[in-house]
């Protein structure tokens, strides 16, 4: 754990616990994140640490409130624990298996950016004759796409040139643009000098992204029509930015009722019932026992004309399983049937993981809003790079026809800032807008540099027609995913649905396989959570909570693209370890 003396802010925030403006609790849980030890935060705001330590390890937890939190809340409380057990035990490693980042990362598409931005910096410095140091301007349209094209023949065969080649000749010579406006648009969005024009998506990048996405989404097959994209701050933002405009556009109101397909991202729980939205929620809940699958009991909830949109992480987090065929096909047929001004909002962030998948935006195009991240797959979580993709006749559109006469000369007003026929702009352009609350429009949009950044990851999978980069990586998870389940002694769950991303494990299932029925009903007696306190506080391992993203109420949630093979089997040998202190 670190100094707390690196830490110059955490001084001035003890100073305000002491005054009782902070509470003790949240310095303490604001201390461990930056890796303060539990003992050096306790002696700054005057407590005794020896009594602090019994505090925070004492059993007498208040499981109610724990109960109440996020897991991603009680997660900041386990790695503090853990930290403080290892403390006490010099041995003992602290080993975080709830992040959920993955610690592997595409280097080569990170070469060719840099590479890029040598040129683009290069070329803004001989624009103009200028005798001035450090100072370039604004690139030459005119005859920009000759200049890349011999500069990237002359990189080839620097770190990254070879990839950096390829995408600029896939560029000029399959975009539908003058190759010079080609080139102009990704050099001028490298160099970040001017903001995103039109702000939704630089136009190369929309295209760009849509064959990604026709690729990855839709395996190459993609339904009639055109998916207008947003390019956004990764997932998260873009699934505010959706409930927002929604709420804007009064297609979500309070009151109204939403689904949920679950087990799910926890946020996505929380998100709908906050005030700013105060949304009722309907569980759609999939099936432990047929591979978390939906049964028909739950899918003829959808029938339900008061549920206005249906919404999910498929493949899902925490499960790791994509909706197959027969699931989506059942629960498309039931919407188009009984409610099918349904809007369906998909988060597809795990995509890129699975050898077979299948989506809502096949069956029901115009009824998708669709939400896609770079972040996982490329390991690209703090470049935050994500899209929206909302088909050309959405059904968002049709239901902002048929609100009433007063709500429509409401939204008139909204949007007249941005033209004389506001009743004209289409949602996919008003979810931009409304990013930055109409009035400052212009300047919504991921940045420029993001969106090249994002267009190179594209062109990365569309140029791997052998999808080497995907075996590899779906490899590396294999291998944590098998030596997970070897050390729990478990049968290896299989599938062409499966990310092995993360792992839900049901503890009452791998007590009654191990202890026997009569065990685990025991076990159970007690509180769910504690299970993983014991985790964090005799072996130093931290997992979530599975009922936290709506799953079994006794299970953890394992994320295994942050920890390495050896890692995953330690995981498995702690949690048997703690099943074994139950006896």
């Amino acid at each position: 754990m670190s100094d707390s003396s690196k830490h110059p802010f955490l001084h001035e925030l003890a100073h305000e616990t002491q005054n009782g403006t902070v509470s003790r609790r949240d310095f303490l849980k604001y201390a461990s994140l930056l890796g303060v030890s539990l003992p050096s935060a306790a002696m700054l705001i005057g407590l005794d640490p020896d009594t602090v330590i019994a505090e925070v390890t004492s059993t007498n937890l208040d499981w109610a409130a724990l109960r109440a939190e996020s897991p991603f809340e009680i997660k900041n409380t386990l790695i503090q624990r853990a930290h403080t057990a290892a403390e006490k035990h010099p041995g003992m490693k602290v080993l975080n298996a709830g992040r959920g980042n993955p610690d592997f990362l595409n280097t080569t598409v990170r070469k060719a950016m840099a590479l890029f931005m040598i040129f683009a910096a290069t070329d803004a410095e001989t624009t103009k004759a200028s005798r001035k140091p450090d100072i370039g301007y604004r690139v030459h349209k005119k005859g920009l796409a000759k200049r890349l094209t011999a500069f990237v023949n002359d990189h080839r065969k620097e770190p990254g040139g070879a990839f950096l080649k390829e995408s600029v000749d896939f560029l000029l010579n399959n975009v539908d643009m003058d190759p010079d406006e080609i080139a102009f648009e990704l050099v001028d969005a490298v160099q970040g000098d001017f903001y995103p024009d039109p702000p939704r998506i630089l136009p190369v990048v929309e295209d760009v992204v849509n064959r990604y996405l026709s690729k990855i989404v839709f395996s190459g097959h993609p339904p009639k029509g055109t998916f207008h994209l947003f390019a956004t701050e990764g997932a998260t933002a873009a699934m505010i930015y959706v409930f927002y405009s929604l709420k804007a556009n009064k297609i979500l109101n309070p009151g109204d009722k939403v689904a949920i397909v679950t087990p799910v991202f926890s946020p996505y729980l929380e998100l709908p019932v906050l005030d700013d939205y105060d949304l009722k929620t309907v569980y759609i809940s999939g099936n432990e026992e047929k591979g978390w699958q939906i049964d028909d009991s739950q899918v003829a909830k959808l029938k339900d004309p008061a549920i206005k949109a249906l919404y999910m992480v498929n493949p899902t987090n925490p499960t790791s399983v994509a909706l197959n065929t027969d699931t989506i096909k059942r629960m498309s047929a039931t919407i188009k049937k009984h409610n099918p001004d349904m809007i369906i909002i998909s988060d597809t962030v795990y995509a890129s993981f699975v050898d077979e998948l299948d989506t809502f935006g096949r069956y029901l195009p115009e009824n998708i809003i669709g939400v896609y991240s770079f972040s996982k797959y490329f390991g690209v979580t703090g470049w935050r790079l994500g899209a929206v993709m909302i088909h050309e006749n959405s059904v968002v559109d049709r239901l902002i026809k048929k609100l009433p006469k007063r709500d429509q000369a409401l939204l008139d007003l909204r949007y007249r800032l941005t033209s004389p026929h506001p009743e004209d702009i289409k949602f996919f352009e008003r979810l931009e807008m409304d990013s930055r609350e109409v009035a400052l429009a212009h300047t919504g949009g991921l940045s420029c540099p993001q969106q090249v950044a994002m267009t190179l990851f594209a062109l990365f999978e569309l140029l791997d027609p052998q999808l080497e980069y995907k075996k590899n990586i779906m490899g590396i998870l294999k291998e944590r995913w098998t030596a997970l389940y070897k050390a729990l002694e478990m049968e290896e769950p299989t599938g062409s649905n499966l990310t092995r991303y993360y792992a839900l494990i049901d503890l009452k299932k791998l007590a009654e396989k191990k202890k026997g029925k009569a065990f685990a009903a025991t076990m159970t007696k007690g509180h769910p959570l504690e299970f993983l306190f014991r985790l964090a506080d005799n072996q130093g391992t931290i997992c979530l909570p599975g009922r936290g993203f709506a799953g079994p109420e006794w299970s953890l949630r394992v994320a295994l693209a942050n920890i390495d093979a050896n890692d995953c089997a330690r995981v498995g040998q702690d949690i048997l370890k703690v099943l074994e202190g139950y006896s």
